[in-house]
Formats: structure tokens, sequence, C-alpha cells
């Protein structure tokens, strides 16, 4: 029996820490607007179109970036604000889609493989941007193909704010004309190497010998010639909301302290956020649980900007301790739980003095790695 043909569709929200804050400031729309960390060693997060004209783009030095747009506007970035619509677009998609991979904050992949058989797979996947595009408010672009990196390629083509389809079959009509650098993951070094041996082209890479490739790239070279033919067999890894990671403590004796109470919230907060950033994973949910002596038990969450750092995560389990905690009760167990747990990690953390924190706590990470998880802990959390 024959196999269905392969259709992906690629959803990318259009520079999306951008829109989010054109559509919460409107009159930020049309100007070449930064977001991103503006001090010494602040970087871009992400750019208006208006901006990239000038040479700006992601992860660049602030100070470049001013040097090359001095009229550029620089925000510091809501992150609260894209995870929040973060939330919606998936939301939009997990309802509709029969299976869908979310690559990032802004970034999904839907397998509409079969759908011919009950629905028109264009028309479906244009009515689905429709509706985000009408919830949301924010522009968003689509690639069609039959491969994840056919459509990721068209998506890009489409930008800003369009949709193309690549009818299984053009493949090559499509790829050949573009520079290789349109392939994902043939970055500035590759292409520069490609450009040495007189390939320039898609056309050119897959005309090439695979042995000539080998030679100059290894394995990768392999790898970048299918690519060239349009061959990709990544499959759409199906979206789940990550497991949970928690963490609980059932005293020995009950207790009142809230001084003692307080030091195990922090201790278990910085030990389930240690476990985070091991996975490269961000929680976008806190919860705290509280067991009293007569085994009544309580637990209250709360959404958040997504994070893996503790001093943005021991705020939150203080404040809904406070909000849960009956005052004079003994308390029997007290548990930290982080939820909503995503891949986005350092997405939405471009922002002010991220690498100075970032390097902080790969510092931290590496000494608890090396001499136990207890080696290290917060003031807050230390046994007094």
């Amino acid at each position: 029996m024959k196999e269905p043909q392969r259709l992906i569709a690629h959803f990318d929200l259009d520079a999306f820490f951008v829109s989010v804050e054109c559509l919460n400031n409107p009159e930020l729309k049309g100007k070449p607007l930064i977001v991103g960390g503006n001090s010494d060693r602040g970087v871009v997060a992400a750019c208006s179109y208006e901006a990239r004209k000038f040479g700006i783009h992601s992860a660049m030095p602030m100070r470049t970036a001013l040097k090359l747009c001095p009229q550029a506007i620089v925000v510091g970035g809501t992150r609260s604000e894209y995870s929040k619509y973060s939330r919606i677009v998936t939301e939009i998609i997990a309802n509709a889609a029969p299976v869908f991979e979310k690559a990032s904050i802004d970034e999904f992949y839907i397998d509409l493989t079969g759908m011919d058989k009950y629905h028109k797979p264009l028309e479906w996947t244009l009515a689905l941007r429709q509706k985000i595009m009408d919830t949301t408010g924010l522009p968003i672009s689509f690639g069609m193909g039959s491969n994840k990196m056919i459509a990721k390629i068209a998506t890009d083509a489409a930008k800003p704010n369009g949709w193309l389809f690549i009818e299984p079959g053009k493949e090559l009509d499509f790829l050949d004309p573009m520079k290789v650098n349109k392939i994902p993951g043939v970055g500035e070094q590759t292409y520069s190497n490609l450009l040495q041996i007189g390939i320039e082209t898609i056309q050119e890479l897959r005309l090439a010998k695979p042995e000539l490739l080998s030679k100059f790239l290894g394995k990768h070279g392999i790898d970048l010639w299918n690519k060239a033919h349009g061959l990709h067999r990544g499959e759409v890894t199906p979206y789940q909301e990550a497991k949970s990671v928690s963490s609980e403590n059932t005293f020995e004796q009950d207790s009142t302290d809230l001084a003692f109470l307080n030091t195990q919230l922090v201790r278990m907060t910085e030990k389930v956020a240690y476990e985070l950033r091991q996975e490269n994973k961000m929680a976008g949910c806190i919860t705290v649980k509280i067991r009293y002596s007569d085994f009544e038990t309580t637990s209250r969450q709360v959404s958040i900007p997504y994070s893996y750092y503790d001093d943005e995560l021991i705020p939150h389990a203080r404040q809904l301790f406070e909000k849960l905690y009956k005052k004079g009760q003994p308390v029997r167990l007290l548990g930290v739980r982080l939820s909503e747990l995503t891949d986005e990690a350092m997405q939405t953390n471009l922002f002010q003095d991220v690498n100075r924190k970032a390097d902080l706590y790969k510092a931290i990470d590496a000494v608890k790695n090396k001499f136990g998880r207890g080696s290290i802990n917060k003031a807050g959390g230390m046994q007094q």
C-alpha cells in the first residue's frame, strides 16, 4: 500500500518579541525598535524589520547595534507578555492540530500528513493562521512542504506576515536559486568554507560530488548534499507538557517557626531550579504545597515568566507561601513544584545582564556538580 504524501506546515511568529511590544504600545510600530539589554554588556534579543535594514540582528552587542542605528528605540523586554502570548498560540494550535511540535517559544511544526482525506490542508492551515492573528493581533508566517526543512525555508521566504506552499515535487525548483546559507544549520563558517570551493547556491551544492563535500566538511558535507536535494527525515515530535519537577520535605517535628519554614522553602526552590538548568528547561508555573499537623493539605500556584533562575523563582515561592500559610498552624510537610516546562530556555532570556547572570549560575552549578548540590546555598536557604 502506497504511503501517503508527507505534508508539514511550519509556523513562525514574525519578530515575536518586537511584535508583542508593538501590540502593547502601537506608537512603536514602523520604527527601528530593538528589544534587549541596554547596559554595557547588553545584547539584542530581537529587532524590528526597520532596524534590520541597518544590519542589526539578534545576539549582536547592543553597543554595535546602536552604532549602526543611533536613532533606534531600545526597550528592555516584557518576558511575562511573551510567555502569555506563546501560551495562547500554543493552545490554539493544540486545539486544532492533529500532531504538532513546539520548536521554540514562537515556532511550531504541524504534521498534516493524511489530512487530505478530511480537509484541504492548505485551506485548513490558512484558517488556523487567521485564527491566531484574529485572537492575538500578532503577525505570523507559515511555510508548507514535504518535510520540516522545506517548510522552514518556505516560512523564511514568506516573511514578513506571509505564507508559501511548496508543492511536493517542486522542491528543487524552489531550492536551486537560493544561497546555501538558507539551509538551516549552515552558519557563517560553513558558508565561508563552501564559498572557498566555489559553491554559493543550493543548486551548486546539489550538483557537487559527494566525495568533495565529504573531504572538506566530513559527514556534515553529505548531510548538506542530501538537504540540497530537498531530503530531510526529521519527524514532527508530538508536543506534550514536560513533566514537572518537585521537592517535598516531611519534617521530623511539625513546625510553626517561620524562619525555619522559609529556609526550607528556599532550599527546595534552589533544588528544583538546579534540576531545570541541568535539563536546559524553564518553568512557566510554580506551586507551593503545605500539609498541616492534622493532615489538611493545601496548595496554590501561579503562572510566571519562563525561568530557571533561583533569584526569580524564590520570590514567587515566598509570595505563595505567605498567601497559603495559616499563621500559628504547625506545618508537617512543605513542597515546591515547577511545571509547564519548556525547552524555550535562552530565547526568553536575552535581556539586560543575562550574560552576567548566566555565567554566575554556570559557575554555581559547576561547583554543585563537582562537590554536591549542598555545597552552595543562598543565605536564605542556610540552616539557622
